[in-house]
């Protein structure tokens, strides 16, 4: 599959745009776009009948699955030729005549990660079922989804001598790591992957490690600075895997029963974590009746013997959740009402036999300390995001470090500054001489909202690096007539979980 071709192939595609997914965006339109972002293609495959030139006949081809004549497709690719992209098995072509018919066999689109580097590489994958208008088979290979987008902008993006992506798929997170990583491994259980990812790397002129088996298999024995995952973690009814409704799909089912696999991940990252080393993984678990779902998933990161923060991002209920992952393989009730019925049915039966009552979504953080593990922070966090968090994670784990080693005494001493994406909120009602509510409200990170107290407000509005956390709560206590010890009392607690979120950060000496 790879060769000198591949070169040629990324020149022509590096020829068709200088920001390709502006160039996209752009040829398809607002509407076309957002529907295509939510795998709908009737709308794109509109815009570009009425769009011409090389971009219009690649996204026609590549993106929308549609049949583009050999002329067309053959103005996006000079170098290398319609010809070349049949070698490289990318497309199937009718004949050799201009205006016979070329399919590409293959999704191959760019895509944008959005993070620290505002990275873009063209992508290629399985065409999903929205061109298929079938069923995903069970070794498909994802693209860029919503996850693989979630995952690339919860990654710290520091520089790291060695990372790891396991389960790498079509090797998005992968190639992501390498623009701030020294070396990077990459690890799947599909030969099929393996192949899209080798292909996506040569593509991209970038350098991976990739190795074929399960899970941490093929690491044992190795450290690593970073470890990025977005595993098979779906929670799959193993009794009705067997389905022509519900297949074993590579990508998301790994063959454990419930929650098990990202127990697992997490117990056993610790064997793979260097010193200072951060994993980051998406993942799923049950909420089960007469358990607390925090204390259950809390258990996980006390076996890891990590620092450990878990954030939930959304909980679904168990029909839900068998219906998303349903649609997700490309099923349509429509077309076989008794089979989806009966996959449901199976689901939940599966569900009622551990008594989950729901399913949470969300990521999980682990890092190796330098000394005890200190660090247990699991939570829900549902309101929306405004940007990447690897910026924020960072923020998270320094505070933590910073307040973990500091008493009250130390907190007295320093000096804080409000960070730039907090504002505040005052409300009142009309005549009110002063407000009866308070809200700090966090831009970036996680969006969070705290309520706050007149005499907490007044400390964050003068958190201006000049003076510390003792001289102001002094001076509030002037002001307010009240005992200092008595307002530190109720003030550090509330100052310690701001610095702890990135509300309050500290001046350096």
């Amino acid at each position: 599959m790879l060769g000198p071709e591949v070169g040629r192939l990324a020149e022509d595609l590096a020829g068709l745009a200088p920001d390709p997914v502006a160039a996209v965006e752009e040829l398809l339109g607002p509407v076309a776009a957002a529907a295509l972002h939510r795998e709908e293609p009737a709308a794109a495959l509109a815009a570009t009948r009425v769009a011409a030139g090389p971009l219009a006949a690649w996204v026609r081809a590549f993106v929308l699955g549609a049949a583009v004549p050999r002329r067309a497709l053959a103005t996006a690719v000079p170098r290398t030729g319609v010809d070349g992209l049949e070698r490289l098995g990318l497309v199937v072509t009718a004949g050799a005549g201009d205006d016979d018919e070329v399919r590409a066999t293959v999704d191959l689109r760019p895509v944008g990660v959005d993070d620290a580097h505002d990275a873009a590489w063209w992508l290629a994958s399985d065409q999903g079922a929205s061109v298929t208008g079938a069923a995903l088979d069970p070794g498909h290979v994802l693209g860029v989804g919503g996850a693989s987008v979630t995952l690339a902008g919860l990654t710290v993006r520091d520089h790291r001598a060695r990372a790891l992506d396991l389960g790498t798929g079509s090797g998005i997170q992968a190639l992501a790591a390498g623009r701030h990583c020294d070396a990077v491994v990459a690890t799947d259980v599909s030969e099929r992957a393996l192949a899209f990812a080798r292909f996506n790397a040569a593509l991209a002129g970038a350098d991976l490690d990739l190795r074929l088996g399960s899970l941490l298999e093929p690491v044992r024995g190795e450290r690593f600075d970073l470890v990025v995952s977005n595993p098979p973690f779906v929670i799959t009814p193993r009794g009705l895997v067997a389905s022509a409704m519900l297949p074993a799909y590579d990508y998301r089912d790994a063959g454990r029963a419930g929650d098990a696999l990202v127990a697992e991940l997490v117990a056993g990252m610790g064997d793979v974590l260097a010193p200072g080393g951060v994993a980051q993984l998406l993942g799923n678990w049950e909420h089960r009746a007469g358990e607390d779902w925090t204390e259950r998933v809390g258990s996980w990161l006390d076996a890891s013997g990590l620092d450990g923060w878990v954030v939930q991002r959304e909980v679904l209920d168990p029909a839900q959740y068998a219906e998303l992952w349903l649609r997700d393989g490309g099923a349509v009730r429509a077309q076989d009402p008794a089979g989806w019925d009966a996959a449901v049915t199976g689901w939940l039966a599966d569900f009622a036999a551990r008594g989950v009552q729901g399913v949470g979504l969300g990521f999980v953080v682990l890092r190796r300390p330098a000394g005890r593990p200190g660090m247990r922070r699991v939570e829900e966090q549902t309101g929306p995001v405004a940007g990447p968090l690897g910026d924020h994670v960072l923020t998270v784990l320094a505070a933590h470090d910073l307040l973990s080693g500091l008493d009250d005494d130390g907190l007295a001493g320093l000096r804080l500054l409000v960070a730039p994406d907090v504002t505040e909120e005052r409300h009142l009602r009309p005549g009110d001489a002063g407000p009866r509510v308070i809200l700090l409200r966090q831009g970036g990170g996680l969006g969070r909202v705290v309520t706050a107290g007149t005499a907490l407000a007044g400390l964050v509005g003068a958190c201006d690096g000049e003076l510390t956390v003792g001289q102001l709560v002094g001076g509030l206590a002037a002001v307010l007539e009240v005992g200092v010890d008595e307002l530190r009392a109720e003030l550090f607690g509330q100052v310690r979980a701001l610095v702890a979120d990135g509300f309050l950060r500290p001046v350096a000496p």
